[in-house]
């Protein structure tokens, strides 16, 4: 009688199983489909302040060689052409200390604000409180872990998407096209805090499928990806074999020297490991995409619309307005859908005349 409830039991508790695996995929495939859907809606304000006349705006760049960071200037600047306002831009190069002399020549400027593009506000705090001190308005583009203003730091907005969503949508990309049974390595930087946060987001998503596996964590810096990402890839390959099926990465950029590797490896464009990008949505990663090049998906910021917002969420500082609270909602870019919201630019600009809304609100022509 015990053997015979013990395996009534045990049946109980495989079926319970299979069936919340089945439900984690559906649900997976349930969040895929809708964030490739079309963005063709204004979701953000449509009230603030009109311009409050010409200032001086500096961008000061974590890193120009990245792709979102270059993107988001590119919008701040058409923005501020746009609102009477004079741009300018200095680039960190990638290293805290060189972001963190960009700040101090960014404050020697004398501008009425900084905008910080891609640097850690809180590993960059005694520089944006020097600026502060000196009457600079500050805000973010991923300076943070959240959107909205920065506790603890001078940013008096973040812009980003939810990092935890975007985190969420793509970890869902690999349980969805895998049915729950995919091995992913995940690519993370520890320097940034937004980084490793959406890191290990991503790894806590993948270890709630029970069919799949964190075959690898990388932490590995975005500084250092052209030197460090191909032999990686060449050591994950020989270490993991057919059981790595599907990158994670916290940017694009790690991509952008994965396909050598791969190539030398004998590992066709559509091959495994499917390449998912949780950010930023580079150009060279719609191109990758589209050609099916060792990258199947990317979860891109709406980088030019996001340049916009920041250069709004200054006139609302200006304006002594509290900040928009507009924050994107999460799309994922594939193959099947890279033909619009921007995709023959290779950007993801999405078709929901943000540009007109933002002139509405400053009273722009």
């Amino acid at each position: 009688m015990k053997h015979s409830l013990m395996v009534s039991t045990t049946l109980l508790a495989l079926a319970s199983g299979a069936a919340h695996a089945d439900a984690l995929v559906d649900e997976a495939k349930a969040v895929v489909t809708k964030a490739t859907a079309r963005v063709d809606k204004w979701e953000g304000p449509t009230a603030g302040p009109k311009s409050v006349g010409k200032k001086l705006v500096v961008y000061v760049a974590g890193d120009m060689r990245n792709g979102g960071i270059l993107g988001v200037a590119k919008g701040v600047k058409e923005a501020a052409d746009v609102i009477g306002w004079t741009y300018r831009e200095i680039d960190g190069q990638g290293s805290v200390s060189g972001q963190a002399t960009a700040l101090s020549q960014a404050v020697a400027l004398k501008p009425d604000a900084i905008i910080v593009g891609g640097s850690d506000a809180v590993e960059q705090k005694a520089a944006l409180e020097e600026a502060a001190s000196h009457g600079i308005a500050i805000v973010g583009w991923h300076s943070g872990p959240k959107p909205g203003p920065l506790d603890g730091t001078p940013v008096f907005a973040n812009v980003t998407t939810d990092a935890m969503e975007v985190a969420r949508v793509a970890s869902m990309k690999a349980i969805a096209d895998s049915d729950g049974k995919a091995g992913v390595v995940i690519y993370a930087d520890s320097t940034y805090a937004i980084a490793i946060a959406k890191g290990r987001a991503m790894e806590a998503e993948i270890k709630k499928c029970a069919g799949c596996k964190v075959v690898a964590f990388e932490d590995t810096p975005l500084a250092d990806v052209s030197t460090r990402i191909p032999q990686l890839t060449t050591t994950l390959l020989q270490q993991n074999g057919s059981k790595w099926g599907y990158s994670l990465a916290i940017n694009d950029l790690y991509y952008d020297f994965m396909p050598p590797s791969l190539e030398a490896a004998g590992i066709a464009g559509e091959g495994n490991p499917q390449n998912i990008s949780a950010g930023d949505g580079s150009e060279s990663a719609y191109q990758r995409i589209r050609a099916k090049d060792h990258q199947a998906a990317t979860v891109p910021e709406p980088l030019n619309m996001q340049g916009w917002q920041l250069v709004d969420e200054l006139n609302r500082d200006f304006a002594k307005q509290p900040w928009s609270g507009f924050v994107p909602s999460v799309h994922l870019v594939t193959a099947d859908n890279i033909a619009f919201d921007g995709g023959p630019k290779n950007v993801f600009d999405p078709d929901n005349g943000y540009r007109d809304h933002y002139k509405a609100i400053w009273g722009a022509k």
